[in-house]
């Protein structure tokens, strides 16, 4: 400690711009006294004040040596050094390599925590995972917020993706999501951070972007595509055939014809939803539902009318709980109709349903037959595991096909009542 005489001397006036200038050095240094100081603008005062510390004359703009200040305050009553003394009169040198040295290892140590959260929450085999954290840390979260919350935001928002679109998905309302992600109904409402962490991971996960959507509307639209609904009655999903076991209602619809349009509500209260061994067909397009009703189709389908959404989910996953049920799955030859294929086969190990290289190269070639103007393939172009050709040849082809130019080829498909052509009456 300083004597307070010496503290006294050392916290004059005169002597304050040396000191700040000092101050200003040793942070550029890294709190090392080394180097050379010339001070300018100094007044008379303040330049014998100098003069005074140093034991010599100086003029208008002295040139101080730091290693000689700091000897010569360590040989004074001050009993310590330039750094001592600057930290006593004008505050804390802040060791800026320090400091990003530990800023750097925090975030190494909060990236490996996001790692083992992804891996807690199923995801570590989805490729956008690393895009999303990418992300993240190049927007700066471990800067923004202290190193606990940054943890369980981050830890939360791993689990909500896991429990949407990772091993773990099932359909949610997002209060329930909410409840069991952070222990509030609340706590995936629209303003908070964690949701722009989820929903970011959403639309790399569900449309490849990297956006957070715009206005309510698209919020609404991707919390749906991933399974999440505001509420268990304002949408519906298509079905058709659907003879579940011990339901009279659905199985008297099926029997007569007639479509059906379940809320998320129903779904629920359906469940378990308990189906003989059969085929499920589902499709993108609700043209086909209709052209197959009208036929008077002996099948069981179900359409995603675009990308499926929370109710479209919740009746596949019901349906799936029955053994020895297998989906079969159509839609359009696009690359959002591809991402939507490639959704539904992964989620429910699914089987392409006339959706292979072959299929779509016979859909082009009618086309083209009937003189159809072709119709340009747009987005961005996506893998299609179930069969590497298909995606190669379209990329080729550059020609999209939608469900509605190969209606008849999929009917060929299905027993069908010759005698049928009928629409279905209304029901209550």
């Amino acid at each position: 400690m300083i004597p307070a005489g010496a503290l006294d001397y050392l916290r004059s006036t005169g002597l304050r711009p040396l000191w700040s200038a000092v101050h200003a050095r040793l942070v550029r240094n890294g709190r090392l006294v080394t180097g050379r100081l010339t001070l300018t603008g100094l007044t008379d005062t303040q330049r014998e004040a100098v003069g005074h510390l140093l034991g010599q004359a100086v003029g208008p703009t002295p040139t101080i040596k730091l290693a000689d200040l700091d000897r010569r305050l360590r040989d004074s009553a001050a009993g310590t050094g330039l750094l001592g003394v600057v930290e006593t009169v004008i505050g804390a040198v802040p060791d800026r390599r320090a400091d990003a040295d530990a800023e750097s290892a925090r975030r190494a140590l909060l990236r490996e925590h996001a790692n083992a959260a992804l891996v807690t929450a199923g995801l570590t085999d989805r490729p956008w995972t690393t895009l999303w954290l990418d992300q993240l840390w190049r927007q700066g979260l471990p800067a923004r917020l202290p190193t606990d919350e940054v943890r369980r935001t981050v830890s939360q928002a791993a689990m909500t993706l896991g429990l949407t679109v990772g091993e773990q998905a099932r359909t949610w309302s997002r209060g329930e999501l909410a409840q069991r992600v952070t222990g509030s109904a609340h706590g995936l409402d629209d303003d908070s951070p964690l949701t722009r962490l989820v929903l970011r991971g959403l639309a790399l996960a569900l449309t490849g972007g990297s956006d957070l959507p715009q206005g309510a509307a698209q919020r609404r639209a991707l919390w749906d595509a991933a399974g999440v609904a505001s509420d268990t009655v304002a949408t519906t999903v298509l079905t058709y055939g659907l003879r579940p076991l011990g339901n009279d209602w659905l199985r008297l619809r099926a029997d007569s014809g007639a479509e059906t349009h379940l809320t998320l509500r129903e779904i629920r209260r359906l469940t378990p939803l308990r189906l003989h061994p059969q085929t499920v067909y589902v499709c993108e397009n609700p043209r086909v539902l209709e052209a197959a009703a009208d036929a008077g189709a002996a099948a069981a389908i179900v359409c995603t009318m675009g990308n499926p959404t929370t109710v479209t989910l919740a009746l596949l996953d019901a349906i799936m709980e029955s053994p020895d049920v297998r989906l079969l799955y159509h839609g359009d030859f696009d690359w959002p109709g591809i991402a939507i294929a490639d959704r539904i086969m992964q989620r429910y190990d699914a089987r392409p349903w006339q959706f292979m290289a072959a299929d779509y190269r016979w859909a082009v070639a009618q086309a083209i037959e009937r003189g159809t103007p072709p119709q340009p393939l747009i987005g961005r172009a996506a893998e299609t595991p179930w069969d590497p050709a298909l995606s190669t040849t379209m990329a080729q082809t550059a020609t999209a096909i939608h469900e509605e130019a190969v209606i008849d080829r999929l009917l060929a498909d299905f027993e069908l009542d010759p005698s049928r052509n009928v629409t279905p009456q209304s029901w209550r």
